[in-house]
């Protein structure tokens, strides 16, 4: 590891400046330290947010707001997620071991990046890591790849399960910088890899996450996350879909589908909510509906499965929602 300044602010105010100047945030630290280990990451000065005000768990009407500084366990546990959000709670637990939950922080899981192995060996080209020497994954092992949002540039899939769900929510973040404070869709914090797959997100300078908003709604209360992957725990998403369903009636009035493990970015799945709208919740419109999901899917060599693994994974979490009492 390569030697960094490590100091601690107090106040946001401090913070903020201390970033503007150079440094990088840490919380958790749960993926920066694995980077820094390995070299990947090489930031001079770490600066520890831990001390401010930007934790807990609050409700205001029926939005649940998470401080960024939450870390996921307590979340998970937290009564008022349990009840508004189930959702979010049963993601937290997929998204990570026991460990992890206990130390990561809710905005260090939405900011941390990508585990494609390329971009953690040195010795392979990498857009993100090397811009302009290339991607390894296109032509190399890409079993756990995208098949949506790629470019030539960069395959490598988003690795947040907490995002999936944000995303799939209708979530908003609050963030503040040296330019004064601004809210935006969780959804529009993510970018594409396109021609620049080294810019992930969309913060500027020294911008702090300071605070999730998930809106409540008649879909939360029947929401269900489902998680594919090649073992039952400590294991990223093969596949994965957030879905949550207002059904009055015998009819869907309202769907939210997104999918994690198959897009550069969490992927929200609009137009399959448009074909459930007005539909019987049954089998038969859930298959439908899924097939719309592959809209712009490029496979590659190894990961051809997810064409098939995609739909059959929504059909299944729409069929999880709707038994949910």
């Amino acid at each position: 590891m390569i030697p960094f300044r490590f100091e601690k602010a107090f106040t946001e105010q401090d913070a903020i400046g201390a970033a503007a100047a150079g440094g990088r945030y840490i919380a958790g630290g749960t993926t920066l330290i694995d980077l820094m280990r390995e070299e990947v990451e090489r930031p001079e000065r770490l600066i520890d947010i831990n001390a401010l005000s930007m934790g807990g768990v609050r409700v205001e009407g029926s939005d649940l707001l998470i401080g960024a500084l939450a870390r996921m366990a307590e979340v998970a546990a937290h009564p008022d997620t349990q009840r508004l959000q189930p959702l979010i709670a049963e993601t937290l637990i997929e998204g990570a071991s026991p460990q992890l939950r206990n130390m990561a922080s809710i905005g260090g899981n939405l900011m941390q990046r990508v585990r494609c192995p390329y971009f953690r060996m040195l010795d392979a080209a990498c857009n993100k890591r090397d811009p302009g020497s290339g991607c390894s994954a296109i032509e190399g092992i890409n079993g756990g790849h995208a098949i949506l949002g790629t470019s030539d540039q960069c395959v490598a899939t988003h690795p947040s399960d907490l995002a999936v769900s944000l995303v799939a929510l209708g979530a908003t973040m609050r963030v503040r910088g040296p330019q004064g404070e601004r809210t935006f869709a969780v959804e529009d914090l993510y970018r594409l890899p396109g021609d620049t797959p080294h810019l992930e997100h969309t913060l500027g300078p020294a911008e702090l996450i300071v605070e999730v908003r998930v809106p409540g709604g008649p879909h939360a209360r029947r929401a269900r996350y489902l998680k594919v992957r090649d073992r039952s725990s400590y294991e990223f998403a093969l596949v994965s879909t957030a879905a949550a369903l207002h059904i009055e009636a015998g009819v869907v009035r309202q769907a939210r589908l997104a999918a994690g493990g198959v897009g550069t970015r969490p992927w929200r799945l609009r137009v399959c909510e448009d074909a459930l709208v007005g539909k019987a919740p049954d089998r038969q419109a859930f298959v439908a509906a899924a097939q719309f999901a592959l809209q712009g899917a490029r496979p590659l060599a190894g990961n051809r499965y997810k064409v098939e693994l995609l739909p059959r994974t929504i059909v299944r979490a729409l069929e999880m929602a709707a038994q949910t009492p």
